[in-house]
This record gives structure tokens, C-alpha cells and sequence, in this order.
């Protein structure tokens, strides 16, 4: 038995057959780590023209998607279903909150995730207000329909469940504890001149823990500063920031913009 299964709900089941079959994905559901069983909101609507859509009350442009179907899909694949807890109902729509890695690691907990996928001028209020759990966006852009949204939240959530990656993998990968991960080198120690930092190849453990952590700071300080506001940091983070802080005020490198979001004291 699947230890995730995923329910999407979409106008377009195709969407998702190649992205299912290949990389971590497709090997997860071959090994039954995760199930996805995608259901076509238009066979279930009642009407002679599979209709899932109609303009705006009060006008306005674009189509909205019908409530009928979506509750009469989701309903019917929750009434199949034996479980003894509620599971996650999820609109992927631009107006939800942001998903984020913390975000995937508490689906990973449930067995069961259910993903309804927006399109058009997005879906009538009264599935928002008495059918989805949660909604989440994945950017702050405008996406053509919820299916790249849905497959981004199998994506992440589906590299939490025990037994499809490494384990250590994302324990140290960019936001796992609130930071931007280290740089990464691999072979040949040099390459067009650019050689791999001495303290990699040093066989020294603490040293290369201090450098990764250190460059997880400043790398975090440079592109992301904002998440450094929410992250956890020890005495030892404090000092490195401070360090790198004042080494980036003198060569020039952190710009004064970037001031609004420090949180050294």
C-alpha cells in the first residue's frame, strides 16, 4: 500500500501522464511509495455538454469553474475512501499561501492529499468557503490552470516520504533549516583553472561543517536575507553573520537595500 496517495482533480488528466512515468516520481510510484490517480472533473458533470464553467455573476471577464462538478468529484472520491482522519482538500489557485518547504513536510505526514486544480478567472467562492481545506499558490505569478501547481506539491512532498530519497538528502538541501544550502563540488578537483576550496579535500570534519555552514549564511544573506528573519540560528550562526556581514560592507557586495531585512544585533 502507497504510503502517499495524491487525488487530482483537473480538466486535464493528460497533463500529468508523462511527468508521472520518469525521475523520482515515476520510481516512487513503481516502488508504491506514492499512488496519483488523477479524475477528470468533467465526468462528472450531468449536462449533454460536459459543461465545467459560466460567466461571472455581476460581469466581468473571463469563465469561472462550476461548483456542481467539483463538489460531485470530490465527494464521490472522498465516499470511496476508508480513512479516519479527514484528508487535506488543496485548491492550487494564485490566491493561496505560499507553499513552501514547511508546508511539504507537514503533507508528507498525511496518507492521503487531495488537489484541486484552478483555471480560468478561478472557481466559484462556495468551494473555497465549504469544500477545500487549504489553498495554496506556488509563486506570485499567473499560471494558465492549478496542473504545473499540483505537480510541484507531488514533487516536493513526494521527496519526504521515507524511502524515495536518501535520507540525509533532505536533512541538508536549501531551506531545510531555513537557509540556502552550501555550495556543492564534485570531480575534477580542478576544472579550467577553478580549483574545489582546500578545506574539502582537507579531511578535517569540523572545518568543512564551519565552511558549509558559514557559506549557507552568506549565501542566504546575499540572495535570500528575507529568511533569515525566520530562521533558527545558534550563538555560532550570530558570529559568522556578523563576520560575513562586515566582510561584505567592505568589499562593496551588500548593497544597502539589503539593510531592511538584517536581523543581527
Amino acid at each position: 500500500m502507497a504510503k502517499v496517495t495524491f487525488h487530482v482533480f483537473t480538466l486535464f488528466p493528460e497533463w500529468f501522464v508523462s511527468p508521472l512515468k520518469v525521475s523520482i516520481i515515476g520510481r516512487a510510484i513503481q516502488d508504491g511509495h506514492i499512488a496519483v490517480h488523477c479524475h477528470n472533473i468533467r465526468d462528472y458533470t450531468t449536462d449533454k455538454h460536459r459543461t465545467v464553467d459560466d460567466y461571472p455573476f455581476g460581469g466581468g471577464a473571463g469563465l469561472v469553474l462550476k461548483p456542481e462538478p467539483i463538489f460531485a468529484a470530490v465527494e464521490s472520491v472522498l465516499g470511496q475512501l476508508s480513512l479516519t482522519s479527514p484528508p487535506p482538500v488543496i485548491l492550487l489557485c494564485a490566491q493561496g499561501r505560499p507553499f513552501t518547504q514547511s508546508v511539504a513536510r507537514q503533507l508528507a505526514q498525511h496518507s492521503t492529499i487531495l488537489l484541486i486544480c484552478g483555471h480560468y478567472e478561478g472557481v466559484d467562492e462556495r468551494v473555497r468557503a465549504h469544500l477545500v481545506t487549504d489553498e495554496l499558490s506556488i509563486g506570485d505569478y499567473i499560471l494558465t490552470g492549478g496542473e504545473p501547481a499540483a505537480l510541484v506539491v507531488i514533487d516536493a512532498v513526494t521527496r519526504l516520504v521515507p524511502g524515495v530519497i536518501d535520507e540525509a538528502s533532505p536533512v541538508e538541501e536549501s531551506f531545510a533549516d531555513g537557509l540556502l544550502e552550501y555550495p556543492q563540488y564534485t570531480r575534477p578537483r580542478v576544472f579550467r583553472g577553478w580549483a574545489v576550496p582546500d578545506v574539502l579535500v582537507s579531511g578535517d570534519h569540523e572545518a568543512i561543517r564551519r565552511w558549509r555552514r558559514r557559506e549557507a549564511l552568506k549565501r542566504t544573506l546575499l540572495r535570500r536575507p528575507d529568511l533569515l528573519v525566520r530562521a533558527t540560528l545558534t550563538e555560532e550562526d550570530w558570529q559568522m553573520l556578523r563576520e560575513i556581514e562586515s566582510e561584505l560592507s567592505r568589499t562593496g557586495q551588500l548593497f544597502p537595500a539589503w539593510r531592511r531585512w538584517s536581523v543581527l544585533p
